[in-house]
């Protein structure tokens, strides 16, 4: 029997209940393929120079790697699990936005980091997810991510999927490309992926993650081309994963990176110990006194 969760999302409206479809997407329904698709969604954006060059200039992940992608997972998993709407999902908007105002970003970055978040995981699933996303829960995803540009005070955000998707498009077109401070980024996110692993296989988990990549992000990071038979095989076990999950029951109990254990926070966490080390007092200053 085919693997079915379908029939709780089929009463839902697109719009007045993408929170809710959004939740049953990244806990339920592709909650591995929802991580890893944002994980490369994170690693994509410092492919625009102006983002590498900003968070090389902070140094948070050359110093703090493991904290800085545990915060941005944590705030964006809670976003997802409680939505944007909720009591939780404001609180994390709000912390991420008071992190955000310590630093020069440019909307225009806002606005491609933003798209990332809608179309990477889409793209991930649509080569290797179990099944396919209707077109109601893109419209889904891009409504909620919407929602969140909002509150972010993000400007100028295109009004439609297909308009939003073709800036995301061009944004890469006109921007990707290599920079040094991209360079060091890269390495140090790479470091960082590998570090997850035994030290005995890291040298021959590197060739894996550059095969993971897309070759216009190999060539903004300065990596090696990918070797195209590991690239294929990698794809082709990933859609055979995929295929077997049809089989499989439905899952029962939602599964969200929030509520795993944290490598950086191993006695739990608070929103206030969410941000930049150097930031964190002055965060929780303005916090306190709101």
């Amino acid at each position: 029997m085919l693997r079915r969760r379908l029939s709780p999302l089929l009463p839902l409206d697109p719009v007045q209940d993408c929170s809710e479809i959004c939740r049953q997407i990244a806990g339920y329904e592709f909650p591995w393929d929802v991580t890893k698709a944002l994980e490369i969604a994170l690693f994509r954006t410092f492919c625009v120079p102006s983002v590498g060059k900003l968070l090389d200039a902070t140094g948070e992940f050359h110093h703090h790697p493991q904290k800085r992608y545990d915060d941005t997972g944590l705030i964006i998993s809670s976003i997802l699990k409680w939505g944007y709407d909720s009591e939780q999902g404001q609180a994390a908007i709000g912390r991420m936005n008071r992190i955000h105002a310590h630093f020069p970003i440019r909307n225009e970055d806002y606005l491609y980091v933003l798209s990332t978040f809608i179309y990477e995981p889409i793209r991930w699933i649509e080569r290797f997810g179990w099944r396919q996303l209707s077109e109601g829960e893109k419209q889904s995803l891009f409504q909620s991510w919407l929602h969140v540009g909002q509150q972010m005070g993000i400007q100028d955000i295109p009004a439609t999927y297909d308009q939003f998707e073709r800036f995301n498009q061009d944004y890469e077109t006109q921007h990707f490309r290599y920079s040094e401070a991209t360079r060091r980024v890269g390495e140090s996110t790479l470091t960082l992926f590998l570090s997850w692993f035994p030290a005995f296989l890291r040298p021959a988990l590197k060739p894996v993650v550059y095969a993971l990549l897309d070759d216009v992000m190999l060539a903004a990071f300065g990596f090696p081309a990918a070797n195209p038979r590991l690239r294929q095989l990698l794809e082709t076990l990933l859609r055979w994963r995929g295929r077997i999950l049809r089989y499989l029951p439905p899952r029962k109990r939602p599964y969200f990176y929030v509520d795993m254990p944290q490598r950086s926070y191993p006695q739990g966490y608070t929103l206030e110990d969410l941000g930049p080390p150097a930031l964190l007092r002055s965060l929780n200053r303005s916090s306190g006194s709101e």
